[in-house]
């Protein structure tokens, strides 16, 4: 069977001639020399709607609900363009800018999103319109030497020692599954080593992970994905501090090794999701080398102490770790999406390495090539580490960490002013730039009840978001339901913070007149029924 003339595949209503016209005019947006003028002038446009945004958003969000923008979006149809790029802004301002978070404004306190340096903003253009891919040498040459350059930098700041290696990445998660899988086939491969053998699912049925009950979620989710499962994952107690309590995990191992499982690796954090805790590090190495396991520090949150002119301290420890996690993109003010693994022993990226001829040949490896594609376990991938480059050079590691400090500065006296609140409770004292708290008034000489408090708590949340005026997050702790900051704005200040608390108080205590008003209105009701029952 023959295959379709260009003539038989052009639609009934549009001849030769014209698809020939429309791909010529497609051609004047392609990025090259030619069109670099209107490469200039289209970006301008994008970057003052954005700038002309930013300076006028009164707060971090609009409120708007999630049914009204899918309304909106549903209706763009695809096939038709619009005119001109400004028109196509305008639509975007509808459809993003208008209603998107901005995480710059000192009233978002939620998640692990920081405001963004601008050398790293500059980064994002440069990279984007030169579009390197990571992958191989040949896509990437300038590009290759400053990402290994920055690998270089990070494992020099854990304390690791020449023969350090590692890879950017897409985030935390992808940096802790890499970590993963380079434990759980160095573990396989000793397995083998041992019993001359064996099938890759016979040898996983054995294999655990040792990690503390506040770990982030992505241990789980990478066990899974790595064969294990999710049970494979040993959820270790942590102490009042949100630690790790090394006493549970030596209990732990012990009783995994001599059930005849093999405690595969032990993940300690440097900076938990709710509490910014840092695991015991040093403890926790100790015991993962008496039990030959890989020990992996998650720092995607604390990274950002390795330039803390203050707080680096808190950090110590790594350099026993077998690899580490860091996300850029947090605690170091860059733009989603910069993260990299981290290995004490760089030998041990044989564990993920794979040739293909047509990319990677083994040859060119043996010619010292530097193809990243070696060590990563994504092929096509972005000039991230430019990011982190460009606010390096211009802005330098003392003023990134000085960024950092000053939001963990402002979580402790936060932390002060809930704690000598009488309507807050504070789950815990702030380790880094996070603070878990409920708002639990006193009314008549009694606190509100625990069950109470977690219906009214979520709603508080919920409320606060629908009016845009700031936005918390929540979590649990203990299977009660609490709210929380995290603080990454190093201009925000302790009368910004203040201003959330008491909006939180105040729409606390509307919620709880409303809801007395309901009741006293479905007694009043309940009552008007028995008197009209008994009439009768």
């Amino acid at each position: 069977m023959t295959s379709p003339s260009v003539e038989d595949r052009i639609e009934p209503d549009q001849d030769f001639g014209s698809r020939v016209e429309l791909a010529l005019a497609a051609t004047s947006q392609l990025f090259n020399a030619r069109n670099s003028p209107s490469y200039v002038a289209q970006v301008l446009q994008g970057v003052n709607a954005v700038a002309t945004k930013v300076q006028r958003a009164a707060q971090p969000f609009t409120g708007v609900g999630h049914g009204e923008m899918a309304a909106r979006v549903a209706a763009v149809d695809l096939s038709r363009p619009l005119p001109d790029t400004a028109a196509a802004l305008e639509e975007l301002d509808e459809l993003y800018l208008r209603d998107a978070i901005y995480f710059h404004d000192a009233r978002y306190a939620a998640h692990l999103n920081c405001p963004v340096v601008i050398p790293a903003l500059l980064g994002e253009a440069v990279l984007s319109a030169v579009n390197s891919s990571m992958d191989t040498w040949d896509q990437s040459v300038g590009a290759t030497m400053i990402e290994r350059r920055l690998i270089d930098w990070a494992a020099e700041r854990l304390g690791f020692g020449q023969g350090a290696d590692g890879v950017f990445t897409s985030g935390g998660s992808q940096s802790n599954l890499q970590a993963l899988l380079i434990a759980r086939n160095h573990a396989v491969a000793k397995l083998r080593a041992e019993s001359g053998g064996g099938r890759l699912p016979t040898l996983l049925e054995r294999l655990r992970i040792f990690t503390s009950a506040d770990s982030h979620f992505s241990i789980q989710k990478s066990a899974s994905m790595l064969g294990l499962g999710f049970d494979a994952v040993v959820a270790v107690r942590t102490g009042a501090d949100h630690r790790m309590d090394p006493t549970a995990l030596a209990a732990a191992l012990a009783e995994a090794h001599d059930a005849g499982l093999v405690p595969v690796a032990v993940v300690a954090t440097a900076g938990t999701t709710d509490f910014g805790a840092v695991d015991p590090l040093a403890e926790l190495a100790a015991l993962a080398r008496a039990y030959d396991s890989w020990l992996h520090v998650d720092a995607a949150y604390g990274g950002g102490l390795l330039v803390s002119n203050r707080y680096r301290h808190l950090l110590e420890g790594t350099r026993l770790a077998d690899s580490v996690t860091v996300d850029f993109h947090k605690t170091f003010f860059q733009p989603v999406s910069s993260s990299a693994v981290l290995l004490r022993d760089g030998a041990m990226m044989r564990h993920v390495t794979y040739y293909a001829d047509y990319l990677n040949p083994e040859s060119a490896a043996l010619a010292e090539i530097p193809n990243q594609v070696d060590k990563s376990i994504q092929t096509t991938r972005r000039f991230d580490a430019l990011k982190l480059w460009l606010t390096l050079r211009i802005m330098g590691a003392d003023a990134v960490g000085a960024l950092f400090d000053e939001a963990i500065d402002l979580a402790g006296r936060v932390g002060s002013l809930l704690a000598d609140d009488p309507d807050f409770e504070l789950a815990s004292k702030p380790h880094l730039s996070t603070l878990v708290f409920r708002y639990r008034p006193l009314a008549g000489g009694a606190r509100l009840g625990e069950d109470a408090s977690d219906v009214l708590n979520p709603a508080i949340r919920a409320a606060i978001f629908a009016s845009g005026q700031a936005v918390v997050a929540g979590t649990t702790v203990a299977g009660r339901h609490y709210l929380k900051f995290t603080l990454l704005n190093a201009e925000a200040t302790l009368g910004d913070i203040r201003e959330i608390v008491e909006l939180i108080r105040r729409t606390g205590e509307d919620l709880l007149a409303d809801r007395a008003a309901d009741r006293a209105a479905d007694r009043a009701a309940d009552k008007a029924t028995g008197q009209a029952g008994a009439a009768a």
